[in-house]
């Protein structure tokens, strides 16, 4: 994969974590999908639209766009090969063709200039080395005036799923869960650093509202407890326990996630993210 400056992550996602997202990619999206209409609404996506969709994973917003664009296309672009093999199979057995998929990374990629209609991401841009320097590429991608909109997580606490991991403090090394403007999922938490950073990446027009969305955990607390330790910051705290704190981590977890159980078992625990919408470069 050329033109790679975001190391780190590349090794990340092309390893076991892009393998669990991939293998996991049906859960993965229930637990996010909640976003998904607020997200293609607000890009405004239509007709014959080009759209990039930026860290798309297993690319089901990538394949959501293309379906709003009957006669346009849609590219989803990403870091993790394991995610994007996922992706490409899952559109053609959908049989979506009016969509592609591209291994790189967003800061450095070569975009055609002035080429789409819309970026749109879900998820998929609090990870960059320079987010400025990120976004700034995007918008030469962008065609003059083009649509930028894109989900990312809001302040830790007003996370369920933090909450819940939260609770496991005292048997498993769990330390804070980032800090606005620090590298991390929730780098672009302050709403002043996301439109900091748009500005200075030559869009205009920055607005920033909170939505939430209620996402499916398991199909009950003990397979709830169970997938959100078996991800990737899960096996971090586990392989610091002994077996004797993984387990009572284990039980503590389903304990605390039974008070999210719907009347059908089914866990379902609160997002909250900012939707972030602004316009492109005029050229």
């Amino acid at each position: 994969m050329p033109d790679v400056v975001n190391t780190e992550q590349a090794q990340a996602w092309n390893g076991p974590e892009g393998d669990h997202w991939a293998h996991h990619q049906d859960r993965w999206n229930a637990v996010n999908q909640g976003f998904n209409e607020p997200l293609l609404d607000a890009a405004g996506i239509t007709g014959a639209h080009r759209v990039l969709d930026l860290g798309c994973g297993t690319g089901q917003t990538t394949r959501l766009a293309a379906l709003r664009a009957p006669r346009g296309h849609a590219v989803g672009l990403d870091l993790s090969g394991p995610m994007l093999a996922a992706a490409r199979d899952r559109a053609e057995r959908e049989g979506i063709a009016n969509v592609s998929f591209v291994q790189g990374d967003t800061q450095v990629h070569p975009f055609e200039a002035d080429t789409y209609d819309a970026a749109i991401s879900r998820y998929g841009v609090m990870f960059f080395a320079d987010p400025a320097a990120a976004f700034g590429n995007v918008g030469r991608a962008l065609r003059p005036g083009g649509r930028l909109a894109f989900v990312c997580p809001a302040e830790a606490s007003l996370n369920d799923w933090v909450t819940a991991i939260a609770s496991l403090r005292g048997l498993l090394p769990v330390g804070d869960f980032g800090a606005p403007g620090l590298p991390g999922m929730f780098s672009l938490a302050a709403p002043d650093r996301l439109r900091a950073v748009l500005t200075t990446a030559g869009f205009t027009d920055v607005d920033v509202q909170q939505v939430q969305a209620q996402g499916t955990w398991g199909a009950d607390a003990e397979d709830a407890a169970a997938f959100l330790l078996g991800t990737g910051p899960g096996r971090h705290l586990l392989e610091q326990a002994d077996a004797t704190a993984r387990a009572r981590a284990h039980s503590t977890l389903t304990a605390h996630l039974r008070h999210h159980e719907a009347a059908d078992g089914t866990v379902r625990l609160r997002s909250t993210s900012w939707l972030v919408t602004a316009d492109g470069p005029a050229g």
